[in-house]
Parts: structure tokens; C-alpha cells; sequence
């Protein structure tokens, strides 16, 4: 399709938008993508990177072969993405720290909305729908209670845990950055974010080659397990669509116990830079929450959350001109 420079200025706002969700534990970068009317064309253009293009680049030249797996417009949205993943994860870790409950008030709204409008996508209810949204509710829900395991230093282990965590940010519903507090390593991928702009910005040679290591390694794992679901996910949507939205439906339902604002803390660790902070927990009411709960402030993030998906599907009926 025909697309102008302001086009790509969306396209890369949205990427800067699933970047946010992606950093944020509960949160999927996918869910983004798929409520903004640009989740299909995303997974269809992965779909079509191949070590073919070369073959198309000799034959045809470059621009013919850019046009063949649609890079123009996973340049402006992966571009977004880094961006936003570079520039927000001190912010968000910050938040995460001093404004908890503000901040996963926000998120729970911007999910709450987002069953509901992927909900609405599902054009024929039947018997298997319904089930297929129950079980996929139900595994949700029991990730979401998953006691994380400790960070190993594996770089075999970082290559794993990228692939999966990719797989989960472009499914709707499942946030990579929860699968990787699981497996032990969010820690690890924020720091190394941090850790490679500041060696950056400040010469620091010897951060800046652990943070690229590090980052190569879940780098890599993410683009093998990048590649290899696009295919999955493409070929469902295009010949089981109903049933692919009913899955992911329920993940996103199973999901909420997971960015419920008010948590009651039942386990503690040492981070890296020798901060106590929450190894596991579990979701309580406000009124039983201990010190101040902020519900007000709360139910106010959650409108706001609930108002940003209303603004990004406004955005994504555009996905015929963007």
C-alpha cells in the first residue's frame, strides 16, 4: 500500500507505545500492536524476512527487495520500539519502585479495554470459542502465579530466555517482560538496557562491553524465536482467526490477576544493585492493602488507561491509510 512520511511518523509512535508496554511486566507489546490495526501486517512482513531477499536484491535490486518484505514499515515500528525501550526502562523502573500502584492502575485500565475491544473482534461464538477462552484464562491466570526462579549467567540461558520472552511480546495478552520476570532474568534485561546507554553516554568501556554482551545474547534469541512464531501466528490468523482471537482473549482475561494495583508483598529478594524487592505476591482489595492504597488516584489511571486504548484504535482505523 501507498504510504506517505507522516504515515511512518504513526507507525513509529505506535512502535514507541508497544515498546513502553513491552518494558512493563504484565503489559504486551502485542496487545498494543493488534488494538492500533497493525498486529496482521506486523507478523505478516516478520513472516516474509528470509535469507530469500538476498536472492530478490541480486535479481531485482534493493528496492525491490525492501518492498518484498514491507521494510519500511518495520523500520519506523522496530525503530520506535528501541527507542522507547532505550529512553523509558529508567523511567519505568522508577515508577515501578516509588508509584506502583499508579502504575499498574494504568496498565489495568489499557488491558481492561483492550479484552474488551479483541473480545468484540470474535465474530462467530460457538462451543469451541467459548472453551478455547476459559482454558487459555486459566493458564494465564496460573503464570501469573508463578514463583520467578533465580538469574543464572548461562549465555545459553539468555539465548532461551530471549526467545521465549519475543514470543510472548507479540502475542496479545502475554506480556514477554512478565515471562522473563519468571524466568529470572527481568533484572538482568533492564539493567543491561541501562547499563548499555550509560556506558554509551559516558565512555565506560568495561560496562558498555558486558551490557552489548549481554544485550546480543537476548538479541539473538529474540530474532531466532521472532521468526520462527511469526509463521505460527500468521498461518492462525489467516485460516483460524476467530479461534486465535478467542486464545488470545483469554491470555489477556488470565492476565489481570498479574497488574491488579494492590498487592500484598509474601516474598522479598536482593537485586543487583542491593535493593529489596518483591519476589512474589498475590492481589488483594484496596481497603485490605496496608498504608496508603491512593484508590482514587487509582481509579483515575484506570480511566486514563481505559482512554488511551479509545485514542490507539481511533489511530488504528487509519491502518487502511498508515
Amino acid at each position: 500500500m501507498q504510504r506517505h512520511f507522516f504515515n511512518y511518523i504513526i507507525i513509529g509512535i505506535k512502535g514507541i507505545i508497544m515498546g513502553a508496554a513491552d518494558v512493563v511486566p504484565g503489559v504486551s507489546g502485542g496487545t498494543i500492536a493488534f488494538i492500533s490495526g497493525i498486529y496482521e501486517e506486523l507478523i505478516e512482513s516478520i513472516d516474509k524476512v528470509s535469507l530469500n531477499v538476498f536472492k530478490v536484491w541480486k535479481k531485482s535490486g534493493f528496492k525491490t527487495a525492501w518492498k518484498s518484505i514491507n521494510g519500511s514499515f518495520l523500520l519506523a515500528l522496530f525503530s520506535g520500539i528501541t527507542i522507547s525501550i532505550l529512553s523509558l526502562a529508567k523511567l519505568i523502573k522508577w515508577l515501578l519502585h516509588n508509584e506502583p500502584i499508579l502504575l499498574w492502575s494504568f496498565f489495568f485500565g489499557l488491558v481492561l479495554a483492550s479484552i474488551i475491544y479483541i473480545g468484540k473482534q470474535i465474530k462467530h461464538w460457538s462451543t469451541v470459542v467459548i472453551v478455547a477462552i476459559i482454558i487459555t484464562s486459566i493458564i494465564s491466570y496460573l503464570i501469573t502465579l508463578a514463583e520467578p526462579f533465580a538469574s543464572p549467567d548461562s549465555p545459553f540461558y539468555l539465548l532461551f530466555c530471549g526467545f521465549i520472552a519475543i514470543i510472548a511480546m507479540i502475542l496479545p495478552g502475554v506480556s514477554g517482560a512478565f515471562i522473563l520476570l519468571i524466568l529470572g532474568v527481568y533484572q538482568v534485561a533492564i539493567d543491561t538496557i541501562n547499563h548499555l546507554v550509560e556506558g554509551i553516554t559516558t565512555g565506560n568501556t568495561d560496562m558498555l562491553k558486558d551490557a552489548a554482551i549481554k544485550f546480543l545474547l537476548l538479541a539473538v534469541g529474540s530474532l531466532i524465536g521472532l521468526k520462527t512464531f511469526s509463521k505460527v501466528l500468521n498461518w492462525m490468523f489467516k485460516h483460524k482467526k476467530n479461534l486465535t482471537l478467542a486464545i488470545l482473549t483469554g491470555f489477556m482475561i488470565g492476565s489481570l490477576n498479574k497488574i491488579w494495583p494492590w498487592k500484598e508483598i509474601l516474598k522479598t529478594r536482593i537485586n543487583s544493585e542491593g535493593q529489596e524487592v518483591t519476589l512474589l505476591d498475590k492481589s488483594i482489595l484496596p481497603s485490605a492493602y496496608e498504608g496508603d492504597n491512593k484508590f482514587l488516584w487509582a481509579i483515575l489511571f484506570m480511566v486514563i488507561g481505559f482512554a488511551t486504548i479509545l485514542v490507539i484504535e481511533r489511530l488504528g482505523k487509519d491502518k487502511n491509510k498508515a
